[in-house]
């Protein structure tokens, strides 16, 4: 660690008139989900002792400058980094505020740091990385600086000694969410993240970790297939004081998987009817989470505002779902959604395409399924995404055990974009054209249209009920006045 971790600063035995300040700093993105995760940790520090203050540079233009301003006198600087983009922006920041304050503790969390805990300590910008659940590790690092003691030890971290070596501490294991503190929306501008998204939808996230096993998925690495959830009333009553306060309309569960037991939601559902809150939200389903949900407890959930579950399908062809370990059936999906149109909710079933092994014949699958769901709905999207070799996944490790090769620096990190861009070297550059003029025509035959493009979406239904995209001077024209965003 840094000097300033094993200084002579005396421990905290009681409140103090001036705070310790500690800085939390989310990177450049190009969606405005509100922080969740620097909530979660920063909401956990004691108020009392602690002044929190999260900078994002997705509001903050002058983010750098913002930084550089509260480091003086902080007791550390912790960074929230995904895989992807935001690595660069996390690399710049830490790297200046180390130029302003050598002995600052820097301390990286989130999901890349997660699964590269010491391949991040190479970096010498960075002191600390947690790993998974970060609220308890976080705050045991905070009162550790404060007291000037080591962080050898500290359950759930990896510390880069003072002499240089890389210490990894033992695991931590995952607490129970109901024994953390409420998370403290008055850390962040709430009104400034309606105004970004267009709407006033509040991020908010009742459980962490998931029970599955999927092979294309971090999550069995970082938190070993467990999961932790709010206990329903407990939930329920805190998004009521949220909603007293800020009057959102909609609620937009950040869960890796919402439905996990059945009978927690129906409770919420309850408890939001009771409560008398006008409002909507959205979540995420397995499949076979659907069909064996109750009709009653749809159709409270329903009435309780829900409006659209995200349902990720990954392959239309159950011989692929197996292999990548989804343990559902494609019929379990078709279910799902006759459930999901019966009771009026929108649905988002995305794909990926592009795994190891998969043959044309399985990714035609895939095109055949997402066109049937299409059709069913113009609620239903199906978006299409190509398999990116996601760090400390199962299909990763064994990919990499026949020759693929990760990138093998932060920097070489921060242009894996992992939502879009360039598939795989699973797909060869004639199916990747398939796919991306499926993707387009797909798209616009289903999509709400004005009176102007309807023609333009006749052609494209044509074209996808013959899977004829030779061509594509609908798709070329369009992409050339609105280029593809990165994503991640």
């Amino acid at each position: 660690m840094t000097t300033s971790a094993n200084g002579a600063t005396p421990p905290l035995m009681k409140p103090r008139a001036s705070r310790l300040k500690v800085v939390l700093y989310n990177p450049q993105a190009v969606f405005f989900t509100m922080p969740l995760a620097l909530l979660a940790i920063g909401s956990e520090l004691d108020p009392d002792l602690y002044e929190v203050v999260i900078i994002d540079a997705r509001l903050d233009p002058d983010a750098e400058n913002t930084v550089l301003s509260h480091i003086d006198d902080a007791l550390c600087l912790g960074v929230t980094v995904l895989t992807g983009a935001p690595i660069s922006d996390a690399l710049r920041i830490s790297r200046a505020a180390k130029r302003a304050r050598p002995t600052l503790p820097v301390v990286w969390g989130g999901w890349h740091p997660s699964m590269f805990a010491r391949e991040c300590l190479f970096e010498k910008s960075v002191d600390v990385t947690v790993s998974g659940q970060g609220e308890e590790t976080f705050a045991e690092i905070v009162q550790r600086l404060a007291a000037g003691r080591s962080l050898a030890g500290c359950a759930g971290c990896t510390v880069r000694l003072e002499d240089g070596t890389i210490q990894e501490n033992p695991a931590r294991q995952l607490a129970q969410v109901d024994g953390f503190r409420a998370h403290d929306y008055g850390l962040i501008p709430v009104e400034r993240y309606f105004q970004l998204k267009g709407k006033r939808q509040l991020d908010f996230i009742s459980s962490q970790g998931c029970n599955f096993r999927c092979a294309f998925c971090s999550d069995p690495f970082v938190y070993g297939r467990q999961w932790v959830g709010l206990e329903p009333v407990r939930m329920a009553l805190r998004l009521k004081e949220l909603w007293d306060r800020y009057r959102f309309d909609d609620v937009n569960f950040q869960d890796e998987t919402f439905f996990t037991k059945a009978s927690r939601v129906h409770a919420l559902a309850d408890q939001i009817v009771e409560s008398g809150m006008k409002i909507t939200w959205a979540a995420t389903m397995r499949a076979d989470q659907g069909i064996r949900l109750p009709d009653e407890v749809w159709v409270r959930c329903k009435q309780s505002g829900l409006r659209r579950l995200l349902v990720g399908v990954e392959s239309g062809s159950n011989e692929v779902l197996k292999r990548i370990r989804k343990d559902i059936k494609i019929e379990q999906v078709f279910e799902t959604a006759e459930k999901m149109l019966r009771f009026g909710i929108a649905g988002h079933f995305p794909f990926i395409v592009g795994f190891p092994d998969e043959t044309d014949a399985h990714i035609q699958a895939s095109l055949d399924c997402a066109k049937r769901l299409r059709s069913m709905s113009v609620d239903f999207l199906t978006p299409i995404y190509y398999f990116k070799p996601y760090p400390g996944s199962a299909l990763v490790i064994e990919a990499v055990a026949r020759g693929f090769r990760l990138p093998e620096t932060l920097e070489a990190w921060a242009g894996f974009d992992y939502v879009a861009g360039e598939p795989g070297p699973w797909v060869s550059p004639e199916k990747f054209e398939l796919i991306e003029r499926f993707k387009f025509f797909h798209e616009l035959a289903w999509k709400r249209v004005t009176r102007s493009k309807r023609l333009l979406q006749q052609l494209a239904r044509y074209r996808c009920d013959k899977d004829n995209y030779r061509w594509p001077v609908e798709m070329l024209f369009t992409r050339w006045l609105v280029p593809a965003q990165r994503l991640s």
